[in-house]
């Protein structure tokens, strides 16, 4: 039987007050389970980021409870430390290489009393990181040197550096070139498969979601909420050329595109 690491209970959220309000997430219920690679579609602004927001723990539903292993992300109890973010954008530190970028969440929960070890007990885990998404030779580097594909490598070893147990990925590769973005996509893949860690990933993109994930939670416009969760049948481990070529590939493109003509 799965484990079940992420559940929303009847979450909802709004923002602002009357008569300005604005209903970003509407009761949404749904469960990822433990090692699962998860994606989040939906039209642009219908609270994709959002719900991932409520799931770090970062906001607060307005109504109903988020849980990471069982415990409500808003209560003291949880352990925050417990889940890696990779945004929309890089945001590294321009004057820190590489290294001291990846080690910067480590420095901020040592701060916090978060963690028993020191930074410098993370410096080899930082360095295999670098080694895991191709990046040795430029731990000394800064940002400036790296291509945009390089920073956002940086940027999924500075969400693993603590090793979290849910890694939270906002739409990480929307401003790359195609040719670069699939190249992540690959990448990913292969982290995940070797870290066995649990991924909700956000992106309005059906190609990248399809090829990444084991189920695909499809949103409505806003006030969102789930349409449907479709079950990713492809075989893995997978190719990106191959399993783009595979008739299953097309129905499940079909499939999904499909909500958004009727949105």
């Amino acid at each position: 039987m799965s484990e079940q690491i992420v559940s929303f209970d009847s979450v909802s959220k709004v923002y602002g007050e009357a008569p300005n309000t604005v209903h970003a997430v509407d009761d949404i219920d749904a469960e990822i389970n433990k090692g699962e690679f998860v994606s989040i579609v939906g039209p642009s602004g219908c609270g994709k980021s959002t719900l991932l927001h409520m799931t770090a723990g970062l906001i607060s539903p307005t109504e109903g409870s988020v849980s990471f292993n069982g415990i409500n992300v808003q209560s003291e109890d949880h352990e925050k430390h417990n889940v890696g973010l990779v945004f929309q954008e890089p945001v590294l530190l321009e004057w820190r290489d590489v290294r001291d970028n990846i080690l910067f969440p480590i420095e901020i929960l040592n701060a916090n009393g978060k963690l028993e070890q020191s930074v410098e007990a993370y410096k080899d885990r930082a360095d295999e990181l670098v080694e895991l998404v191709g990046l040795e030779g430029f731990s000394n580097k800064l940002p400036g040197e790296l291509s945009g594909g390089m920073q956002q490598r940086v940027s999924v070893c500075r969400g693993l550096i603590h090793n979290p147990e849910l890694l939270l990925m906002d739409e990480p590769f929307g401003a790359l070139d195609a040719l670069t973005r699939d190249t992540m996509n690959q990448e990913v893949l292969d982290i995940w498969r070797k870290t066995n860690k649990t991924i909700i990933f956000i992106t309005h993109n059906l190609d990248e979601a399809i090829f990444l994930s084991d189920r695909i939670i499809v949103l409505s416009d806003r006030p969102t909420s789930i349409e449907e969760i479709i079950e990713i049948d492809l075989d893995r481990p997978r190719d990106i050329q191959y399993t783009r070529q595979q008739d299953r590939y097309q129905e499940l493109h079909s499939e999904i595109y499909s909500y958004f003509r009727e949105e």
